[in-house]
């Protein structure tokens, strides 16, 4: 095996706030840019564990693996215990683009009754219920920068940017926070 030039967490050792809605960085994860035909959906959601979403706004979820549908033939998979994702879409044997993103992407995940209205300061997006339940993804803007939204649970998103706009879309989203606290 290779050597591999090891990257600190870009947003070690910050937190931000209020009692309303709490702002921290998510753990390491690795991240796959896919683009593929739907023929080959079949094959790629089994090698991946799950069913690749075909409608917009849509995630699947499994064991810690999400993959975040961002346009008719294009996927966003992002896996918490950092399998190899490239790995799992090589095995699919089918015709695909797949590109590991792992160190361009990282995350900040916004959680609490107050989280949709933190977010929603910098963001343009409607992140009410009917609009955005539970599972709902989306590339968007904060602020002045792109992100992927995916709302994990009632009250908790995960915030998808790159790394070198996280300290930004992190200060971003704890000033929104501590607003919403108020």
């Amino acid at each position: 095996m290779a050597d591999q030039a090891l990257r600190k967490a870009p947003l070690a050792g910050r937190h931000g706030g209020s009692a309303g809605a709490r702002v921290t960085p998510a753990g390491p994860a690795t991240r796959l840019s896919l683009r593929a035909g739907t023929d080959a959906l079949g094959a790629l959601s089994a090698a991946f564990g799950l069913t690749l979403p075909t409608r917009p706004k849509t995630s699947a979820s499994a064991n810690g693996r999400h993959a975040l549908w961002l346009g008719p033939d294009e996927w966003l998979l992002i896996d918490e215990s950092g399998a190899d994702l490239m790995a799992a879409a090589a095995s699919s044997g089918v015709l695909h683009s797949a590109t590991d993103v792992s160190h361009r992407n990282t995350a900040v995940l916004v959680s609490g009754p107050q989280a949709a209205g933190a977010i929603a300061s910098a963001c343009p997006l409607d992140l009410g219920n009917t609009v955005f339940p539970v599972g709902a993804a989306a590339r968007t803007v904060l602020g002045k920068i792109e992100i992927v939204l995916l709302r994990t649970g009632e009250e908790d998103y995960r915030v998808e940017c790159w790394r070198s706009f996280s300290p930004y879309a992190f200060g971003l989203l704890a000033e929104g926070a501590e607003d919403a606290g108020l």
